[in-house]
């Protein structure tokens, strides 16, 4: 070995064995520092984002050892959320550590222990704005290369109900960091109001364009001349003015679709872009007439071209100068498969020459014959900004759909459009002017692709509302230069979607600073070169398998080049550059969004949160929300819900205090003693707009002090039973902890209701009707079941009761009774009753009228003495009691033992009206223990669910009632004297109020199949119970109603168990109303002051709940297998054709000559109409559509079904009756005047057969036409298919080719169908426009009244307006 190589080894060796050493150390060190980082405690940071920096604030987590520093802190949660480090703040977000509300130094080396952080603990943060500007957003790297390009969003945002695909532009790593906010961009979005993208894109397109932005500021609007509301150029300059210098990440639009005379369905309506582009300009150059601004659309947007016709033999040319504002360029020409590549090759084809030979020769003047020529289009005239138009939407003939054309078609940057400039054709050479060739080629290659055809032949159809257009043609410039024609693209309008709808953004290039932005409505991008070339169409590379159809469906739409040239070329006006009117606007703007700032920033720091305040007069619990400053004390806030609630006059402020309270649980959760000036923002936790508990304003009385709630307790009513008078007093209200015992929980109860706890029993109503007696003295409450909020029954005689089983005891059957006990306001009838059927012996005393007093109530006898309630009520009841009693006798069934409580249930005296309590209870109460149904007259009933109002029929969703049970706070709560709480509370507890305003709205539901079959099954023929016999409490009083309720109407306040049936629940009223009960009817009153009758006798009072209102009407109530029906009558020549006249009942098994022999009474005493039988008719009624004739032999059941809630046609007959048989069919036949432009009245038309053949005669008959002549079409929709005469000629389907009836297009297969006719030789009436637009206003105001729109088509689509008096004219002729 050579020494010298030797010596080169050692150090390769050392070397080695350093860096091995060095490795080792590291990592030492790492697992050390790993190792102390785990013994040192950590701190869980929480941070809510609540800027408006992001479309979507953010909420982070950080698990960050307790010694990091506060700068640390504020890098983490910088690099976390995007944002700049030093633009935003923190603060303290839990209300823990706030001595000092001030944000935390995001330049402070203190560790977050030392910084007041709690290992172990929550640690809430708020990130904040920092001196009120938002955060500033944190910038990817642009340094990055074009790896990161298909990272950045440029499409349109993913949204719900957005039609198209937009994998393309999304990338999945995507996040809304990456959108830039203002302050980086410097430009700010539209919002979008619904489906308004399309005019997002065009304004923002017009705002990017200097040219036109400065000619709009220049423009000076005159408030005197104008509303500023409808002036279209100022909305668009205060539009403007607002997306320069606002600091919103995005503004609204809808002042400015207000002044276009838009209403907020426009919203909802998306239009083509380029269609909004021109009938935009159009309305801008009306508005703009006779200003400087006149001609500014033409100078900017408006080129030239010549439309000629050359012939080939003679070299004469015929043309004509149009003018245009963009150019459609076609993407797939007519019939190929194949679309053109690029915008070059579309725009050479625009201008290729077709050539007329053929056929098709063209007549040419000099030549004096038909002769080939070359016809085409020549571009004279570009215009400074050149709007290109991709024609992707197009019509597919093979499947009659509109389709989108999703190819591939690329555009350059730059454009030079001198290659497709004819500059010659400024001298015109060897031609003529022809306007014969314009007109004999409409219909051709420039008629149909040129987008501003000035000469639309419905004027209605599209664009500014005028009758006409000023199109004053511009002089194209001599001398034009080639070489000048250099464009520049500055716009890409992107469609994405289908043809069928989608979404619009635009591409803009900036000419400040030549950078691409993304213009996404509310959201603004930065993007690139290659991101344009994305809007280019056609398939991505992954899909270069599949066809076209797979393309991409987001592509470019318009795009807008400017012309280069120096001396043209504009930059936008600087600050100091503005108008004096540009710089006072500004002014303006600034203030207001300065004051809706302030605004935001006082909604941020607001509380919002419910409250409750049960009435101290009223006794209602009612409710609102408080809105108060995170910053307010408490006691600034107890004044507000002071006068919130309306108590200044009912009770001083120093009675008042608000407290936590759980509503859904009624329970006080605590109380805030001593904290009356600690902010809101603290004691509520922080600012939110939702809490998960409530406020509760509480009241005391002067005399009273405000009882301590302390969190962990537990909130119990107990109710005192006394056993002897049967009774259950008001709730007291008590706190308790559930860690007490039993006996504690007894000897808590004793001192407060002072009742002896040796002898105790406590009942626990868990939930509804689940009582659970506690026997256990060591068991917790916990373990017994209790709650938040807690009900229990305190019974402490010394009776033998509490040996008894307690499902056997005295106890349990009260408590049992004031559970299914519900209290009702029964409204009675206002007249005394007619002759009715005579009572027999045995049943309940009564007279004709249930006319009760507010004092003493009387009933009028059927020989017209008078007999006092309370005699009827005494000798009802002694009745009841001595029928019970032999009924008991005869040796009923295990429920006996009830029949012998005949004392009070519980004394129950209303509040409402305390002046009768001195009466005696055996006087006023009305307790019955008897059978369920026993009178013989009682019939089961079917339901009708009819509306008491005679012109309106019941929907089945309102007749319908949700039965529920109640919840375990139902009580039968008429309760005693007010006893004093020192909480506040009186005998009307917090959940009764809640539970009454909670049960209003619920609605029953019913067994229609067993509605309508005509039976009950709980009741034989004489309508007696086959059940058991139940002993149900009933017991009814004089009630003094609220003032409003109706003068002269008569009340009772029922209390009666909901076990009960409506059969027997009708029998105890009988004393009251007057009436046996099959004469009377029961109706349920709604929240909303509906009625519907209820009418299944073995249904119970389940249903019903505290305070529910009934309605009691005098008449016969139904009997087994009868129906309420309801009788309109038709008029088909009526304006409305469908009048209701009367209630009648059809029975099973009727006929209908019967039906019609006992509606004719009827009809002459409550309707006036004297009718014979023969002279009307009954037919099916089907909403508003007459349909199948009844005929006089019809049995109802058998041939018509008949259902409840049915509803039938009266038709009075001119003649004789001309339906005999069913297999004939009755049409309505209208004919149709083309001439006079007019309908002639209805008349029927009865047919043997289907024949369409017999139809064409019977109308020829009719009116006379000879019957070649005769054409015919169905009636669209509901009758009488009001159409308007203006498209009744080419809307209907006429003369279809069917030789039946009953076929399509037709389906007539039943009486009833409309058919227009009309004698095909008569002419159309030819009108002016004058008559034309009277006509219209004619129709329009005829079918507005019955409901049918004038212009209805099905395949016309709502075309685009812009009304410049801001408002559209209100009649229907705009559709």
């Amino acid at each position: 070995m050579v020494p010298g190589e030797e010596n080169q080894l050692v150090p390769k060796e050392d070397v080695f064995w350093r860096c091995r050493q060095n490795i080792f150390d590291e990592m030492k060190k790492k697992f050390l520092q790993i190792e102390n980082a785990a013994e040192e405690p950590r701190v869980l940071c929480i941070i809510q984002d609540t800027t408006n920096s992001k479309t979507v604030n953010e909420r982070i987590t950080l698990n960050l050892p307790a010694s990091t520093p506060l700068r640390k802190l504020f890098e983490d949660v910088a690099n976390k959320v995007g944002y700049i480090n030093g633009t935003f703040d923190l603060v303290w977000g839990n209300g823990i550590n706030t001595a000092d509300m001030a944000p935390l130094d995001h330049t402070s080396d203190k560790s977050l222990l030392d910084a007041n952080f709690e290992p172990g603990k929550k640690n809430f943060l708020h990130l904040t704005d920092k001196d009120g500007e938002q955060p500033q957003i944190l910038l990817e790297d642009s340094s990055a290369g074009d790896d990161s390009a298909h990272d950045r969003f440029i499409g349109p945002l993913p949204r719900e109900g957005s039609v198209g695909s937009t994998s393309d532009y999304v990338s999945q790593n995507y996040s809304y960091s990456s959108i830039l906010n203002k302050s980086e961009t410097g430009y700010v979005g539209l919002v979008n109001q619904a489906m308004t993208c399309y005019l997002n894109s065009l304004l923002q397109t017009l705002f990017m364009t200097p040219e036109f932005r400065n000619a709009l500021y220049k423009w000076e609007f005159e408030e005197s001349e104008e509303d500023p509301v409808t002036s279209i150029p100022y909305q668009l300059q205060r539009l403007f003015v607002l997306l320069q210098t606002s600091k919103k990440r995005a503004i609204e639009t809808t002042d400015v679709t207000r002044s276009f005379g838009w209403d907020s369905s426009e919203a909802w309506q998306q239009h083509d872009v380029q269609e909004l582009c021109r009938v935009m300009f159009d309305a801008l150059e009306q508005k703009w007439k006779q200003t400087e601004q006149a001609d500014l659309i033409n100078e900017l947007y408006q080129g030239k071209l010549k439309d000629y016709v050359r012939c080939l033999e003679c070299g004469y040319e015929g043309w004509r100068i149009d003018t245009y504002l963009d150019i459609p360029l076609v993407i797939r020409p007519y019939g190929s498969s194949q679309a053109f590549a690029s915008v070059e090759e579309a725009l050479h084809a625009f201008i290729q020459p077709e050539i007329l030979d053929g056929p098709n020769q063209y007549f040419c003047e000099r030549c004096k014959k038909k002769c080939d020529a070359r016809k085409g289009l020549r571009f004279l005239h570009f215009p400074y900004l050149l709007t290109l138009q991709l024609k992707r939407f197009d019509f597919d003939y093979t499947t009659m759909h509109r389709i989108k054309l999703n190819d591939r078609m690329t555009f350059p940057e730059e454009l030079d459009m001198s290659t497709f400039i004819d500059v010659e054709d400024e001298k015109s050479p060897q031609t003529e002017s022809c306007t014969d060739s314009g007109a004999e080629n409409e219909g051709s290659c420039h008629s149909d692709q040129m987008s501003n055809d000035f000469s639309n032949d419905d004027g209605v159809d599209e664009g500014i509302c005028l009758e006409s257009n000023s199109g004053t043609e511009k002089i194209s410039k001599p001398g034009l230069e080639k070489n000048s024609l250099i464009y520049e693209l500055f716009s890409v309008m992107v469609h994405s979607g289908s043809a069928a709808g989608g979404h619009y953004y635009a591409c803009i290039k900036s000419f400040s600073d030549e950078q691409w932005y993304s213009f996404n409505d509310q959201h603004v991008s930065r993007i690139t070169q290659e991101d344009i070339k994305k809007t280019h169409g056609g398939s991505s590379g992954s899909r270069g398998y599949y066809s076209s159809a797979f393309a991409s469906s987001t592509n470019a739409y318009m795009l807008i080049y400017r012309l280069k040239d120096p001396a043209r070329n504009a930059k936008f006006l600087e600050v100091d550059e503005y108008p004096e009117h540009i710089k006072n606007l500004v002014q303006r703007e600034r203030e207001l969004e300065e004051q809706e700032k302030r605004q935001r920033e006082i909604e941020r720091n607001t509380c919002k949160i419910k409250l409750f305040c049960l009435h101290p007069v009223k006794q209602v619990m009612m409710e609102n929300k408080l809105e108060v400053h995170k910053d307010k004390a408490l006691k600034e806030a107890v004044e507000m819900a002071y006068k919130m609630m309306d108590l200044e006059e009912v009770i001083p402020l120093d009675c008042c205090r608000l407290v936590k309270y759980d509503e859904f649980h009624d329970y006080l959760e605590r109380s805030y003693e001593g904290e009356e000036d600690t902010p809101m923002g603290l004691l509520l936790g922080g600012v939110k707009s939702t809490y998960m508990f409530d406020l509760l304003l509480e009241t005391r009385k002067p005399d009273q002090v405000f009882q301590s709630y302390k969190p962990g307790e537990v909130m119990v009513k107990v109710h005192v039973v006394d056993l002897k008078a049967e009774s259950v007093a008001a709730p007291v209200t008590v706190r308790a902890y559930l860690n007490q015992t039993v006996t504690e929980f007894k000897q808590l109860i004793s001192k407060a209701i002072h009742l002896p706890a040796e002898t105790m029993r406590i009942v626990l109503e868990r939930c509804y009707n689940d009582l659970r007696l506690l026997t256990v003295p060591s068991k917790t409450l916990k373990a017994e079941g209790f709650f938040r909020s807690n009900k229990v029954f305190v019974e402490s005689s010394e009776t033998l009761d509490y040996q008894m089983a307690f499902t056997d005891s005295h106890l349990w059957k009260l408590l049992d009774r004031h559970a299914n006990t519900i209290r009702l306001f029964v409204l009675l009838p206002e007249q005394s009753p007619g002759s009715y059927s005579k009572r027999t012996a045995g049943q309940k005393a009564g007279g004709d009228s249930g006319n009760v007093d507010d004092d003493c109530e009387r009933v009028k006898g059927p020989v017209g003495s008078l007999k006092s309630v309370e005699a009827i009520l005494e000798e009802s009841t002694e009745k009841l009691k001595s029928l019970s009693l032999q009924q008991q006798q005869d040796g009923d069934n295990g429920d006996s033992s009830k029949s012998t409580e005949t004392s009070d249930f519980e004394n129950i005296e209303s509040p409402l009206n305390e002046r009768d309590s001195s009466a005696s209870v055996d006087n006023r109460e009305f307790e019955q223990h008897i059978q369920t149904s026993d009178p013989e007259n009682f019939q089961s009933e079917e339901r009708s669910d009819s509306d008491v109002n005679n012109d309106r029929s019941t929907s089945s969703v309102d007749s319908d009632i949700l039965s529920s049970s109640h919840s375990s706070d139902t009580l039968c709560n008429a309760d005693n004297a007010q006893i004093p709480l020192a909480n506040g509370l009186d005998s009307h507890s917090i959940t009764s109020s809640r539970r009454t305003k909670a049960n209003e709205g619920k609605k029953e539901t019913w067994d229609t199949a067993e509605e309508d079959s005509g039976t009950d099954s709980e009741y034989d023929e004489s309508g007696k119970s086959r059940g058991e016999i139940q002993y149900m409490y009933f017991k009814a009083e004089p009630y003094a109603a609220d003032e409003g309720s109706g003068e002269g109407h008569k009340w009772l306040m029922v209390h009666v168990d909901k076990r009960i049936t409506l059969a027997a629940f009708k029998q105890h009223l009988e004393p009251f109303v007057g009436v046996l009960s099959s004469h009377f009817k029961v109706f349920r009153v709604y929240a909303s002051n509906q009625e519907f009758e209820s009418v299944r006798l073995n249904e119970t009072l389940s249903s019903f709940s505290d305070d529910n209102k009934i309605t009691i009407r005098l008449g016969r109530a139904l009997k087994k297998g009868e129906y309420r029906v309801k009788v309109y009558q038709l008029l088909v020549n009526e304006q409305e054709p469908c009048k209701f006249l009367l209630d009648a009942v059809f029975a099973k098994g009727m006929t209908v000559r019967q039906s019609k022999e006992e509606l004719i009474p009827q009809l002459r005493e409550q309707c006036g109409l004297e009718l014979s039988i023969d002279r009307f008719r009954l037919r099916k009624k089907t909403w508003k559509n007459p349909g199948t004739v009844f005929l006089d032999y019809h049995i109802y059941e058998e041939d018509i079904n008949i259902s409840s809630n049915w509803e039938v046609f009266l038709e009075v007959l001119d003649g004789v009756e001309k339906m005999k048989s069913m297999s004939q069919l009755a049409v309505l036949s209208r004919r149709w005047r083309p001439s006079e432009m007019k309908l002639d009245p209805f008349q029927e038309v009865v047919l043997e057969s289907s024949s369409v053949d017999e139809l064409r005669e019977k109308l020829s008959e009719i009116s006379g036409i000879p019957l070649e002549d005769i054409e015919f079409a169905k009636g669209r929709g509901t009758f009488p298919c009001d159409i308007s005469v203006l498209d009744i000629h080419q809307d209907l389907d006429w003369n279809p080719k069917v030789s039946t009836l009953n076929v399509w297009p037709l389906y007539i297969c039943d009486d009833g169908a409309v058919i227009f006719y009309r004698d095909k030789t008569e002419e159309l009436m030819e009108l002016t426009d004058e008559q034309r637009n009277e006509l219209m206003k004619k129709e329009s105001s005829r079918l507005q009244k019955t409901g049918h729109r004038v212009t209805y088509s099905p395949r016309k689509e709502k075309a685009l307006k812009i009304y410049l008096d801001g408002a559209p004219n209100k009649d229907l002729t705009q559709d």
